[in-house]
């Protein structure tokens, strides 16, 4: 198994779309629509102007988790798959280096509806349980994120944790907090809809 994505061969194509690595040249259209309200809503934070947002995208530790989903050569959406360690108690905190990931998903609003996000996010779990031999992957969200939870829910993720009134939005609200997980165990290749994935031709 490999264990990082720098191991694996890019670009990885689903039924309808192409997931690459984020590149700095990826920036100005990926700023364009985490901007709008409809997607800046429940993210941590918002994008700032195009300057800004453009160092910080260049960052090695937002660049390198991120990667690019594209539907017939445009960037409709961008990926995370932060590779993690486990928490572990100190004797065996070796075995749980790079056991785990936490994803996230952003996607231009224009393109909503049409299961995209399904099938981008269905390939990350993919990746992370078939290739990478992660064990385990977590995802969280706001409760009144209601697309992102369906999501969640369709692909079969668990929720785990309920948190009340635990974040504080920018509008002043606390709001409720959930965190979903999978286990490899529980994966099912193919599941769902039954869009296949593979790494690109030799």
């Amino acid at each position: 198994m490999t264990s990082t994505l720098d191991d694996l061969s890019w670009p990885r194509r689903t039924e309808r779309l192409l997931i690459r690595r984020a590149a700095p040249s990826d920036v100005d259209t990926i700023w364009r629509y985490r901007r709008l309200e409809p997607v800046a809503r429940y993210m941590t934070s918002l994008p700032g102007d195009l300057d800004d947002f453009r160092a910080s995208f260049a960052e090695p530790d937002r660049l390198v988790p991120t990667l690019v989903v594209e539907r017939a050569g445009a960037i409709i959406g961008d990926l995370k798959l932060d590779l993690q360690d486990a928490w572990a108690q100190s004797e065996v905190v070796e075995q749980a280096r790079g056991t785990q990931a936490e994803l996230g998903w952003v996607f231009d609003p224009d393109h909503h509806g049409h299961g995209y996000a399904t099938e981008a996010v269905r390939e990350l779990l993919r990746l992370c349980f078939e290739d990478l031999g992660i064990r385990r992957v977590e995802a969280l969200c706001f409760a009144a994120n209601a697309p992102s939870r369906a999501l969640m829910e369709r692909l079969g993720m668990r929720l785990e944790t309920h948190a009340v009134a635990e974040s504080l939005h920018r509008s002043g609200e606390w709001m409720d907090g959930l965190g979903y997980a999978m286990l490899a165990s529980e994966w099912t290749p193919g599941a769902a809809d039954g869009h296949t994935s593979s790494a690109p031709k030799a």
